[in-house]
């Protein structure tokens, strides 16, 4: 078996690996034993919150308007109630005082709030001194503890007293309620019935946007990474449920690609390591100086190989985990592009390499990440070199705002219905798997990571050369 065969029982290690994650997730993510979400408990609570807060704040706003209101208000029942006032003194008046009480308590029958008569020293402790020096003035006094008007009787020493004005202080009218608490009754009854309705229809579909995302977060929780939460009834949670669904993908996405590097770094193990073992076993039985060489020379070689598998695997895993943030700089296209091919150039051995950018305006900047880049570019020069015959042709295109290079060998190309799987990594074409080409399949996936980070593109074709063009596109300015 070499390090490039594919292994026969490649099902159920792949089902063996899912069980294996799945196994580590309900680990490190415990799922949760507690009961289902209550409808009515939650309709309460909301509604409870709710209206609680809409009465403690309706309240408020009532007494801070009727504490600004207030001077208005006496001033309105000053004028109301004057009129009948000045009544009943006027027909005090038409009696001797003596008889003012008798006849107050005659009128009084007549109204449904009560009438007397008090001596004006027993108010001092029971009005205000602006209640006082108003009922002193001739005026209506208000006492709004007890809703009690008070006049003097012009300039003797009795004082009317009018009220309770209020028919809950009124002991006729105590088996009643009063009108204006029937009708702040009978309202906020409207608006708890309304409220409530309107609340039901609100929250059910939340409820079940909640519990639909709750089934989906538990069945992620126990390994079911194909599980997606359905499209939510409300904008409420439409956002939660994306984030979900991507995160799904992204965990999905990411075992995928674990699995991915475990199968394909421990398959490509094993070739160096087969042969390292081999030239530790012919190096125990030789004496002779020149296989010994032979041989240590081989052992650094498989050792250089398995430190080049790990770098390559790093950088794929590093892409491939999380894109990295871009830092897009301009250069001076023409130049950077002859410069890379150079750094390059001596693994061409004899090949004939050729640079062609004259298609490109003069002094074209174009932006690209410095850093990024060149892997994806030096990743298609080291492919070229593999297959070239002879030749190797790099040239650089202007397309509009899309910056293409293509680089074309004349060595053996690429199947039609191969050209795409073969940036897919540790993917390799049969003709390939050999020492002398070496390679773990992983520079193409990088090189289209790499341009999937500039928001362009990686592809392969026939070349005109004969072998295989493969060609990078992206967007000149971003």
């Amino acid at each position: 078996m070499t390090g490039t065969d594919t292994p026969a029982d490649d099902k159920p290690a792949k089902e063996h690996n899912q069980g294996l994650a799945r196994s580590l997730f309900r680990v490190s993510l415990p799922r949760w034993r507690g009961s289902r979400y209550s409808l009515s408990r939650l309709f309460f609570n909301f509604y409870l919150l709710a209206m609680g807060s809409f009465v403690a704040i309706a309240f408020t706003a009532d007494f801070v308007i009727s504490t600004a209101q207030r001077g208005i208000t006496d001033d309105y029942a000053r004028r109301f109630m004057r009129g009948t006032i000045t009544l009943i003194e006027d027909e005090l008046f038409r009696h001797p005082r003596r008889e003012w009480q008798k006849k107050v308590g005659e009128i009084d029958e007549k109204f449904s709030y009560n009438l007397g008569i008090v001596e004006r020293i027993s108010l001092d402790r029971t009005l205000t001194p602006f209640q006082v020096s108003k009922l002193d003035a001739g005026d209506i006094a208000i006492d709004h503890d007890g809703d009690i008007m008070y006049h003097r009787l012009g300039t003797s020493s009795l004082v009317l007293v009018v009220g309770p004005l209020a028919s809950g202080r009124n002991p006729e009218l105590a088996d009643r309620l009063p009108l204006e608490l029937r009708l702040r009754l009978l309202t906020w009854s409207l608006i708890g019935v309304i409220f409530a309705i309107a609340l039901w229809f609100w929250i059910r579909p939340v409820w079940r946007d909640l519990e639909t995302l709750r089934q989906t977060a538990r069945d992620l929780g126990d390994g079911h990474f194909d599980a997606r939460s359905p499209a939510a009834k409300t904008q409420l949670f439409a956002p939660l449920a994306d984030t979900m669904n991507s995160m799904a993908d992204r965990i999905r996405q990411l075992l995928a690609t674990h699995r991915e590097l475990s199968c394909g770094i421990s398959h490509e193990l094993r070739t160096p390591i087969a042969r390292m073992r081999f030239a530790l076993e012919m190096l125990s039985e030789t004496e002779e100086k020149e296989e010994r060489e032979r041989l240590w020379a081989m052992m650094e070689a498989d050792l250089d190989e398995l430190d080049q598998l790990i770098d390559t695997s790093l950088t794929y895993a590093r892409f491939e985990r999380e894109a990295p943030e871009p830092h897009f700089s301009s250069v001076k296209f023409s130049e950077w592009l002859a410069d890379e091919v150079d750094s390059v150039r001596l693994l061409g051995r004899q090949l004939e390499v050729a640079v062609d950018t004259a298609g490109l305006p003069d002094d074209l900047h174009v932006d690209l990440d410095r850093k990024a880049m060149p892997y994806a570019l030096r990743n298609l020069l080291r492919n070229a070199f593999k297959y070239a015959s002879k030749r190797i042709s790099i040239n650089a295109e202007l397309n509009g705002n899309e910056i293409r290079v293509n680089v074309d060998d004349d060595g053996i190309g690429i199947p039609p219905e191969e050209r795409e799987h073969i940036f897919s990594a540790f993917t390799r074409l049969d003709r390939s798997r050999d020492r002398s080409t070496g390679g773990y399949g992983l520079g193409l996936a990088i090189a289209r990571r790499v341009l999937e980070l500039h928001g362009g593109n990686a592809t392969a074709d026939a070349s005109p050369l004969g072998g295989a063009r493969f060609t990078l596109s992206w967007k000149a300015h971003q």
